[in-house]
């Protein structure tokens, strides 16, 4: 039997089959707590926030339209759940968060050589994505950890596609200074 979609399941659990959120939660439980790490260094933060997510995604199930996709449905909660723990501890401003609109910049296909370069770069990112702008790191992880498109990281974010697309060449661009001045070019 092959496998259900994470929205089959959805709209299994909006008929009432409680147990079925079980199946979601093992799928996307280690993908969020990957996701929040990139933003919160505290184990325990990060667990109560994961928690929190589960919570909200289950409290909201109704909310989701089943003729989308699941995981940016889920990946918005999380996103949300981490602005508001930010908000609370105050580690970092919340300027990363701004949902600024820049001039549409065309998005260019990927290349032959596009996922080489994906690999490459996934090695230096996580050792530099600290040092960028945090405005630039969440499409980032998005895109290169998470390995979302870029429609779904403009839903997550709720920011233009092109935007999306913006912020992950500017943020490229910023990690390959990086790189570059540390002697290690993985760009």
């Amino acid at each position: 039997m092959p496998e259900q979609t994470d929205e089959a399941i959805a709209m299994r659990v909006q008929e009432g089959d409680i147990e079925s959120f079980g199946l979601l939660m093992d799928r996307y439980e280690s993908k969020l707590m990957r996701y929040a790490r990139k933003f919160l260094s505290d184990g325990e933060d990060i667990k109560d926030i994961v928690q929190d997510v589960c919570v909200k995604a289950y409290t909201n199930i109704q909310s989701f339209d089943a003729d989308k996709r699941f995981s940016p449905w889920i990946y918005r909660i999380a996103h949300n759940e981490l602005v508001n723990a930010l908000k609370k501890k105050r580690r970092m401003p919340l300027f990363f968060f701004d949902l600024d609109v820049i001039l549409p910049h065309p998005v260019a296909p990927e290349t032959a050589d596009g996922e080489a370069n994906r690999q490459e770069l996934r090695r230096g990112l996580d050792q530099y994505l600290g040092r960028i702008g945090p405005k630039y790191r969440e499409p980032l992880v998005l895109y290169f950890f998470e390995e979302m498109e870029y429609k779904e990281i403009a839903d997550i974010l709720q920011i233009p596609i092109s935007t999306v697309g913006v912020r992950i060449a500017r943020g490229k661009a910023m990690l390959k200074k990086l790189l570059t001045q540390d002697d290690k070019v993985y760009v």
